[in-house]
């Protein structure tokens, strides 16, 4: 019986001790008997891997090349399963042409095949009838291009047979074949005349300093007296020389063959400018004063303007001690109607 009393007791006490890990050790200490156990401490986990800083740096290559592939747009179909026939959004079909093309050309009317047009590729018609660039057409469905016809036929000879122009139509269908760049025509045209003397004379104009000026003032001043005075032609003094240095009148016989030697300082000595409205020369050339006079009228005439001329004398200037201009002096009659 006294057992049973003192057990009942000591489950009285453990029941009104305070509940916790800080009472279990207060209980502890108070029974003298220190708790030893440690603390457990973090543990670190080190882990030695094979591969260095090159492969991580390959391995990110890697896989930024798989991305960049991953990115990029899916390769377009082949040409054999493309249908040309069907639009598709992706790729615009090509304008097609009958193997017979109408054509009007600034109001005059043509028909040729598909294959002359397209005759030499690096051409402006080869290109326009391609099918890459849009051609618009008449109220008859004819192909229209916006260009003089009156000699269309003589380019479309050139590319069906390889025929060239009459003579007197080759400058006129050379700027044509200039506006469609047909190189070929263009070629065969230079070396016919009266282009290849064309060149000749433009060799020989390109020695004479401000030639083109020359002549526009030409046109400027007879334009001007002729609306001073209202009249329908107007006259200049234009001078023409070849040689650069005066002569003796002992020497003028020899005029065109002569060529002086003398220094800067005696040559400007007979520097000065002849009173006339304008002047051209001097030039280095076989072709004589004669052969500018002529291409002075043409070169006007090129302009729709009529030009006479005649020599009235030479230019008697006296320069210093037996030495006179001695060059000579032509009058132009310009007529405006």
């Amino acid at each position: 019986m006294q057992q049973q009393q003192q057990q009942l007791n000591g489950a009285a006490e453990a029941c009104a001790a305070p509940c916790g890990p800080g009472s279990a050790a207060q209980a502890r200490m108070r029974g003298g008997t220190p708790d030893r156990r440690t603390v457990p401490q973090p543990q670190v986990r080190v882990v030695f891997s094979g591969h260095d800083e090159a492969d991580t740096e390959s391995g990110d290559a890697m896989a930024q090349s798989a991305e960049d592939e991953r990115k990029k747009p899916p390769p377009p179909p082949p040409l054999h399963n493309l249908d040309l026939g069907k639009p598709v959004r992706a790729y615009s079909a090509l304008q097609e042409f009958p193997e017979v093309v109408p054509l009007n050309v600034g109001g005059t009317y043509f028909t040729t095949r598909l294959s002359t047009l397209r005759r030499h590729e690096d051409t402006m018609l080869a290109a326009m009838f391609s099918g890459r660039h849009h051609i618009p057409r008449d109220s008859e469905g004819r192909y229209f291009i916006d260009r003089d016809g009156a000699y269309f036929g003589d380019i479309l000879n050139f590319l069906r047979a390889g025929e060239l122009p009459q003579r007197d139509r080759v400058q006129a269908v050379h700027r044509e074949a200039q506006y469609y760049a047909i190189g070929p025509l263009l070629d065969s045209l230079e070396n016919i005349q009266p282009l290849t003397g064309e060149k000749v004379r433009q060799a020989f104009l390109d020695l004479l300093p401000y030639y083109k000026e020359n002549l526009e003032r030409i046109i400027e001043i007879a334009k001007l007296r002729a609306t001073q005075r209202k009249a329908r032609f107007a006259k200049l003094k234009i001078c023409v020389y070849k040689e650069e240095m005066p002569v003796t009148p002992y020497e003028r016989p020899l005029f065109n063959s002569l060529r002086f030697e003398r220094s800067e300082s005696e040559a400007k000595l007979f520097e000065h400018h002849c009173e006339v409205d304008v002047t051209f020369g001097p030039w280095e050339a076989v072709a004589d004063v004669y052969d500018l006079l002529h291409c002075i009228v043409s070169d006007l005439a090129q302009s729709g303007i009529t030009a006479d001329h005649q020599c009235i004398g030479v230019c008697d200037k006296h320069l210093i001690n037996h030495y006179y201009c001695k060059r000579p002096i032509y009058e132009f009659k310009i007529t405006w109607w």
